[in-house]
């Protein structure tokens, strides 16, 4: 800071709150701050600046004051430190005019905890000879934010990665699932061709009493209706029948009659009549004119 009064010989004078004040807002800035000359020696720190160069063995009090901090840069640089280059090099270019402002985050570990900071180097605003503020803040807490952030990016992607992985595992699994249903139906479907409908055939030309060749002849028809499309349907439509009511729903779709159903399945004309109401209910026809057969013939 410049004082407003000058002297004969025309020098700024300063009064001694001035430099009191200026000492004090320095040591408030929680950033590290140090005020270099034109060729880059320290001239001041902040107490932040000291604080911490005592914490990491330096020297306490006004510590690294007429050190060249151009030259502790330049010499870190030629031991292989990019940071260090970069702030030398930021650094010139901001005496020579070539920017205002140069800033730089970079990291400085102790051997007990890690550290971030993030550098900024500006002229400071005088008439007087050049002189540069150096500051560095202290991001750590940003840059683990940062960190942790991408760790969690990084796990949802693997995440991600794993369940696409497991959905065409799965998609390959149900592929291979639908391929064994036909393979097992086809050789169902062969065994009864093979093993089965010979007999019944044999069956059928045998002499048989009425009643007897009637099942027979339901017994076949059934087989063949194995694979028919009216069970499925009637899965698909979250439709569950009872085992007698799936009986008596195939005996009606082939045309038997209520009688005809009692005598097949040895049950009471009543019980089959409530057998078909409770079909009726589970399909959906509350009209009477609907004809249960019809809707299950629809089906197939």
């Amino acid at each position: 800071m410049v004082g407003r009064l000058k002297n004969r010989k025309g020098n700024p004078i300063r009064h001694p709150s001035l430099d009191r004040l200026e000492a004090t807002v320095l040591d408030s800035i929680s950033a590290h701050v140090a005020l270099l000359d034109e060729k880059g020696v320290i001239l001041k720190t902040n107490r932040a600046w000291r604080r911490f160069a005592a914490d990491n063995g330096g020297r306490p009090q006004n510590s690294f004051v007429g050190m060249n901090y151009l030259s502790v840069c330049d010499a870190a640089a030629l031991a292989g430190d990019d940071n260090a280059r970069a702030a030398a090099d930021g650094i010139r270019a901001v005496m020579q005019g070539d920017i205002t402002e140069f800033v730089h985050d970079y990291p400085c570990h102790s051997p007990t905890m890690r550290h971030w900071f993030y550098m900024r180097a500006t002229r400071l605003i005088d008439a007087g000879p050049l002189h540069l503020i150096i500051s560095h803040e202290e991001i750590t807490a940003l840059k683990e934010a940062h960190e942790k952030l991408q760790h969690s990016k990084a796990a949802i992607e693997e995440q991600k990665q794993s369940l696409e992985e497991s959905n065409i595992a799965l998609k390959v699994l149900l592929r291979q699932r639908n391929l064994d249903k036909q393979t097992l139906e086809q050789k169902m479907l062969n065994n009864l061709k093979d093993l089965v409908f010979p007999y019944l055939e044999r069956l059928k030309t045998a002499p048989l009493r009425a009643r007897d060749r009637i099942l027979v002849e339901t017994i076949e028809k059934h087989l063949d209706e194995i694979a028919s499309p009216l069970l499925q349907r009637l899965v698909n439509m979250n439709i569950l029948l009872t085992p007698q009511e799936m009986q008596v729903a195939a005996l009606v779709k082939d045309g038997r009659s209520s009688k005809e159903i009692a005598a097949l399945l040895n049950v009471a004309e009543t019980t089959v009549h409530f057998h078909r109401k409770n079909v009726r209910d589970k399909l959906g026809l509350k009209k009477k004119t609907a004809n249960l057969r019809s809707y299950l013939l629809s089906m197939q």
